[in-house]
């Protein structure tokens, strides 16, 4: 940020301190840092109408999603904004995750994701490995530090793609085997002693926040935490901490505080600094209100269907099929029946997209015949849920062992806007062919959120297959345009989409009519309501 924040306090060193004085000291950081006032230009933010809970769930082998994340992208696919990026530095104990926590509760904004510096020490060698044994090694220093992987990091969180976060263990001085798996969000907090110790950095922080605390009660918390939850003495403990957190501190984390925009006294107690830094961050994130499915009902319309999209060929067995899945008057029953007859014929048409290449087999006549291979690594489903799911059991009929992955993609009543609410994609998924599927597309908002997820996880484009039983014009289009490399396969295209964004003439609420659940009173299509295609 280009100017300190005009909050009721004392000014130091191009920075606000709330409540209290502080001080600065360049010290022998200069060589890392740039010069004071190497300003940014504000973030705006997306509001969302969701009350805060946790943002996701982590489990040891997963990442699941319990609040909506709105789009962070536009109608063409790509971008549109970067999540506003906090830096809270301060020294060991000060308080920092406490702030951070405390600031991401009274913010409530869905979708925060809270980086620690912690999970970013480098690997140790065998040497380090004995001195760190010994309370002999400085995890204080910069060198201490993978800053080229927080970078790496931090870029691709602000770009809304997914991340892998090593796992430290301050118990054995190591980086655990299993990362875990975060996700870009709306806002990034990111915390640490050296969040301020490097140029490039700090050219990504929207906001910069060093967290002021008396160095006893920091020494005090450190004794706390390091001998009940890392396993330490209290003789090394001392022996750490005069020897390299304390000297650190002055030289390195100190002169940092005159690079913050806000300075925070007494931590987590100075409530008041809390609620003024939620207001501002507010404030600047209050103009990136995003209407994606207003500009996909107004774009790449009256345009000829893409060359990427191919229609199951309308044999009299295909229309008979439609009409009757199309009768409102079908029983669940027949309309389960041959959704899942055409289900099957669009994934058989969809697999011969995939390459293949010749291979010879010997017949048990002992004679050889030139064929075909698939030519991928694997295949993968992805259902969009729920409707997407009920095409499941026909992928695993005709693709032996084939993975599946899930998405929740749910529209907010409140906004019209298509919200991310749970993800579940199995490993290493970037070198698979991809389909994905969902029951029927309307506008493809839900559909273009789903291959944008799938594209943050490193998927290629002309890797990601989706399949719909129904799809709109629009929806074609808007897919198409936006990614164009996109394989589109449907079992029929319906030219309109009416005021409320339901195909015409339509097949209904999918998932209502398959699961026998209750129709809403409009009889709006199943991804309109629960995963709005």
């Amino acid at each position: 940020m280009s100017s300190p924040l005009a909050y009721p306090g004392i000014r130091i060193s191009g920075c606000w301190t709330l409540g209290a004085e502080g001080s600065s000291n360049a010290g022998s950081l200069d060589r890392l840092l740039p010069p004071v006032g190497t300003g940014r230009s504000p973030r705006k933010r997306t509001t969302s109408q969701c009350k805060s809970e946790p943002p996701l769930l982590r489990t040891s082998k997963r990442t699941i999603y319990t609040a909506g994340r709105p789009p962070w992208y536009n109608e063409h696919g790509t971008q549109s904004k970067e999540a506003f990026a906090i830096g809270l530095g301060g020294g060991s104990a000060s308080g920092k995750t406490t702030v951070a926590r405390m600031i991401i509760e009274a913010l409530d904004v869905p979708w925060v994701v809270l980086l620690s510096m912690d999970s970013f020490y480098k690997v140790l060698t065998q040497q380090q490995q004995e001195q760190a044994a010994c309370n002999n090694f400085n995890f204080d220093h910069p060198d201490a530090f993978d800053f080229d992987l927080i970078i790496s990091t931090l870029k691709k969180l602000k770009q809304g793609r997914s991340v892998q976060i090593p796992i430290y263990d301050f118990t054995t001085h190591s980086r655990k085997k299993d990362w875990k798996t975060l996700y870009g969000a709306n806002v990034i907090i990111f915390e640490g002693i050296m969040a301020f110790a490097d140029k490039t950095l700090l050219e990504l922080l929207d906001m910069k926040i060093f967290v002021d605390t008396d160095s006893d009660i920091r020494l005090v918390r450190r004794l706390r935490r390091d001998i009940s939850e890392r396993g330490r003495d209290i003789e090394g403990v001392i022996k750490q901490y005069n020897k390299f957190v304390k000297p650190a501190f002055e030289q390195y984390i100190q002169p940092t505080m005159r690079l913050a925009d806000i300075v925070v006294p007494r931590g987590s107690g100075n409530t008041v600094a809390i609620d003024l830094i939620v207001q501002h961050v507010h404030s600047q994130l209050e103009e990136r209100e995003l209407s994606v499915r207003a500009a996909l009902a107004s774009a790449h319309q009256c345009h000829p269907l893409p060359q990427t999209l191919s229609v199951l060929k309308s044999t009299p067995q295909v229309r008979g099929m439609h009409t009757i899945i199309r009768d409102k008057e079908t029983s669940r029953d027949e309309f389960i029946f041959y959704s899942k007859r055409l289900m099957r014929l669009l994934i058989e048409h969809a697999l011969s997209f995939l390459p293949f290449q010749d291979c010879t087999v010997q017949t048990p006549q002992g004679q050889d015949y030139v064929g075909k291979c698939y030519a991928g690594k694997q295949i993968t489903g992805v259902s969009i849920l729920r409707a997407g799911e009920t095409m499941e059991p026909a992928l695993r009929a005709v693709c032996k062992d084939v993975r599946i992955g899930t998405i929740l993609i749910q529209t907010n009543q409140l906004t019209g806007e298509p919200e991310l609410h749970y993800l579940r994609l199995p490993k290493d998924i970037s070198d698979d062919h991809v389909i994905l599927m969902d029951c029927t597309v309307s506008t493809g908002a839900a559909a273009m959120m789903a291959v944008r997820v799938l594209l943050d996880h490193d998927v290629p484009e002309d890797k990601i297959f989706l399949l719909s039983l129904l799809m709109a014009e629009m929806g074609v289009h808007s897919v198409a345009y936006a990614f164009p490399r996109v394989r589109i396969i449907t079992t029929a295209v319906d030219k309109r989409v009416n005021d409320l964004f339901r195909i015409i003439p339509g097949i209904g609420n999918f998932g209502d009519r398959y699961f026998g659940t209750d129709a809403v009173p409009d009889g709006s299509d199943e991804e309109e309501t629960a995963s709005m295609g």
